[in-house]
């Protein structure tokens, strides 16, 4: 186009053709780049495509828009609409039939000259062709010409004044009659045919948008705006309109002309192009004058209710094709996102628009994501341990087998607190009731008896000083070697750990307690067991020959080679046997020994200056590791927040974190920020899973816990007149859960029915089957005909209370019985209600979802 910047037009039925206009129109094959060393004549478009320049034509001069034959027979013709207002058919020398010899080189002469703006073919009729001109006062802007047409004579003097001086043209290839003229003394600035009726048009004119229907071209419909500039018609929604001026897009709904459903963001310079894209619904691409990014809009399709004026959902990106300027662009007709770009140098560029890739995580562990019209699962390779370890499959499994409903171990350290030390702390009782082990040792100091004991079963005797208080024996029936009372017998202790095959733990704890003779007496009857180790009686053999000499032989080799046991309770025994009185390190520090049993030891035989650095220490060091083992230590007190948190961050295990911090105190603990955002995580994990009534059930087990956390009524049907609950009474009584039962709707038709309003005594609506009022109960309405299968109930004599309640579409109000309602939609698919067609049940997206916890993993 003469002094203007190219553009670009693809062949509407080769997908690897297109023209480049400006001063001259360029045909271009684009192909496949099959090496990296281009062709003679041929252009890189990018790394996988280029051009092949195929034909020139520079016929036509003055152009100033081009519009490409929208059939495929004559396939290389086009509309030139030129500076004086003539249309010239042009074609590229592709065609040599006899159809298109007549048409080329044919002229549409408007009567007076002026500049033509824009040219658009009718889809559904080809002959048809619509130019937009600049303003006249004596003359239509708007002309339809049928390129079928032939020479009338009675307008040869009108064609004679505005022939171009660059050469006379046939008489028989000039048309000045055109087949509709409209918008009378006003300027066109774009056209577009739309797509729904062959004879419909849309005119960007001077100062308004105007639908023209060629059946009655003496009306038209119109809608005042400056955006008038590139009307296009979505393809994938012929009601959607796009158009522009300056730096600010409109989009148009044609159902409701008004005004525009949607403005987008103003650029800071002029607009020059927009475009829908032919393969992707709803992506529009804009380009602004002396810019190297193209623009897209993409307008996400959310089904609203009828009448809600809401806009589209935008989202936004920028793509940058080129380092160079862009003049224009084009998409491709049928590759997806693809689009070519040209430069005022017409410099081309073959570039493809990547779609956002939306990431989505299934509750239960599933990773897909959406990229253009596919959907991607991604599935792992190998074994599926890892799924299994995944803490979320975990939490998953254990919410289905009832974990923390059931479980006693939690709070086993309150009942024994309440239980054992109702005499002793009576006036702190409530601040130590939750309090652990590390609590309990402090409250020890000064009332520790001093016990001097000597191993058992050894033919020497050396005194071992042992600690003895109240407080230590309920740290030691929390560690679980001893039962309540004040019988300090570990022997049930031991059989138990004898039933489990614990042999070497029972082994060391009956050592701990200076029994040699029981600790070799179990390691022989575990080597003599099934799945014993014959080890074990090499152990027992080491151990009876125990001796205390500080520099015996036995002491000295079981100090070298202790550590060379794999089990780490035989060497926490040989460590006990050869330590030093009071200096006992080697079990203490044996991180291997369970936590319960090291703090027994140091219970026993610590005094309590190191028995508090001890329990200090390794409080600290289990809150670091977040290892649950600690709650042993701290309690559920704010220590043991601080050890739950750190095993959160570590495992994300935020089920065990709720159940436990439910049973600490309610006035500290559940008031934590972070106990409350645990337990709200995994409520919103339970509903994520579908585990609905797993959910009720945590929140039930809840609010026993801490009734602080039982929720208000949040939902409640109130009247229609006067706005109050209809589960209220006339009286000022705050409403406590108090259900429809009290009302008569129970289900019993001897119970008192309301059928209306307790405040303003107005009655309450009608159930769209039944015809009588809400809060009838079902069971009392009058019985259906059998003849009526649709709403037959009788089936069900002992009716659930839910068949009462009110239901109704949010949509269009209508409702009933929820009974009644649920009957009707397993037969149907609209509305009960005559002259209604709104489907119902089809608007409610979660009517349909099973809860999960049916569904076998």
């Amino acid at each position: 186009m003469s002094g203007s910047k190219p553009d670009i037009l693809w062949a509407p039925h080769h997908v690897d053709r297109f023209v480049v206009c400006d001063s001259e129109l360029s045909l271009y094959h684009i192909e496949s780049a099959v090496s990296s060393e281009l062709k003679a004549g041929s252009l890189r478009l990018s790394e996988e495509t280029t051009a092949t320049l195929l034909s020139i034509n520079s016929d036509t001069p003055y152009m100033k828009c081009v519009a490409w034959y929208p059939k495929y027979d004559p396939e290389c013709l086009l509309a030139v609409g030129q500076a004086n207002g003539r249309v010239v058919l042009t074609s590229l020398g592709q065609d040599h039939n006899s159809k298109s010899k007549e048409l080329i080189g044919k002229e549409f002469v408007p009567k007076h000259a002026r500049q033509c703006n824009t040219l658009a073919w009718n889809p559904l009729d080809s002959n048809w062709l619509a130019a937009g001109l600049d303003k006249h006062r004596a003359d239509f802007s708007v002309l339809i010409w049928d390129i079928s047409s032939k020479y009338t004579p009675e307008s040869a003097v009108a064609t004679e004044k505005v022939r171009l001086s660059a050469g006379d043209t046939e008489a028989g290839l000039v048309v000045t009659k055109p087949l509709y003229e409209l918008g009378q003394n006003d300027a066109c600035l774009s056209l577009c045919w739309l797509p729904r009726d062959q004879k419909l048009l849309l005119a960007g004119m001077h100062r308004n948008l105007a639908i023209f229907d060629l059946r009655n071209t003496s009306q038209k419909m119109f809608v005042n705006t400056k955006a008038v500039q590139g009307v296009t018609v979505d393809p994938y929604f012929h009601d959607r309109v796009a158009s522009f001026y300056e730096g600010q897009v409109a989009i148009w709904d044609l159902r409701k002309f008004e005004k525009p459903v949607l403005t987008l963001t103003e650029q800071p310079k002029p607009l020059t192009k927009v475009a829908w894209c032919p393969t992707r619904t709803g992506l529009l691409a804009t380009l602004t004058r002396d810019s190297n990014i193209i623009r897209l809009y993409d307008m996400q399709h959310t089904p609203t209710p009828i009448g809600d004026e809401t806009e589209p959902t935008i989202i936004e990106r920028s793509v940058q094709p080129c380092e160079n300027y862009i003049a224009s662009f084009a998409w491709h007709p049928t590759s997806q996102n693809r689009m070519v770009v040209v430069t005022p140098n017409r410099t081309m560029s073959d570039f493809t628009v990547f779609e956002r890739i939306s990431l989505a995580w299934s509750p239960v562990t599933s990773l897909m994501w959406a990229c253009g019209r596919h959907l991607y699962e991604c599935t792992e390779e190998g074994k599926a341990s890892s799924l299994e370890k995944d803490i979320a499959t975990k939490m998953r499994l254990r919410a289905l087998s009832r974990y923390g409903l059931d479980t006693e171990q939690v709070w086993r350290n309150h009942l024994l607190y309440t239980e054992d030390m109702d005499q002793k702390l009576t006036g702190n009782k409530g601040s130590l009731v939750y309090a652990g082990i590390k609590s309990i040792v402090k409250s020890s100091l000064g009332t520790t008896e001093n016990l001097r004991h000597s191993r058992s079963g050894s033919d020497r005797q050396a005194d071992i000083i042992q600690y003895l208080s109240e407080e230590r024996s309920l740290a030691l029936q929390l560690c679980g070697w001893i039962k309540k009372g004040t019988d300090l017998d570990v022997e049930p202790f031991l059989n138990s750990l004898e039933q489990e095959g614990d042999w070497e733990r029972a082994a060391a704890v009956a050592l701990f307690n200076l029994d040699i003779r029981r600790a070799i007496q179990i390691l022989n009857k575990g080597a003599s067991s099934e799945k014993g180790d014959l080890n074990l009686n090499v152990v027992a053999m080491a151990l009876s020959g125990y001796t205390d000499e500080k520099n015996s032989l036995w002491r000295e080799m079981c100090s070298t080679l202790r550590l060379q046991l794999n089990n780490p309770y035989l060497c926490a025994m040989f460590a006990f046997l050869t330590s030093e009185s009071g200096s006992y390190d080697g079990v203490l520090y044996e991180n291997k020994v369970a936590v319960r049993d090291r703090v027994a030891f140091a219970c026993k035989f610590l005094n309590d200056a190191q028995l508090n650095r001890f329990i200090e220490k390794l409080t600290n060091e289990l809150k670091d590791a977040g290892n649950l083992e600690g709650i042993l230590l701290t309690g559920l007190t704010k220590d043991g927040v601080d050890l739950m948190e750190s095993y959160v961050d570590r495992t994300g295990d935020v089920q065990t974190a709720s159940y436990c911090m439910l049973q600490g105190s309610p006035s500290d603990i559940l008031k934590d920020e972070r106990v409350q955002y645990w337990i709200e995580n995994y409520r919103n994990l339970l509903d994520a899973w579908r585990f609905w009534h797993k959910r009720a059930e945590f929140d039930i087990h809840r609010s026993k816990l801490d009734p602080s956390s039982k929720p208000l009524a949040q939902v409640f049907v109130s009247c229609n007149f006067c706005g109050k609950s209809i589960s209220y009474s006339c009286s000022a009584i705050p409403h406590q859960g108090r259900g429809f039962s009290q009302y008569g709707v129970s289900g019993s038709p001897t119970k008192s029915k309301v059928t209306s309003c307790p405040g303003c005594r107005k009655p309450l609506p009608r159930c769209a089957l039944c015809l009588i009022n809400m809060g009838t109960p079902v069971s009392s309405c009058p019985g259906v005909s059998k003849s009526d299968e649709k709403v037959d109930l009788s089936k069900d004599k002992k009716l659930a209370q839910f068949n009462n309640w009110f239901t109704w579409c949010h949509n269009c109000r209508h409702g009933g019985h929820a009974g009644h309602m649920l009957s009707w939609f397993r037969d149907h698919t609209e509305c009960p209600v005559s002259a209604c067609s709104c489907k119902c049940m089809q608007l409610d997206t979660t009517g349909n979802l099973i809860p999960a916890e049916t569904v076998q993993p």
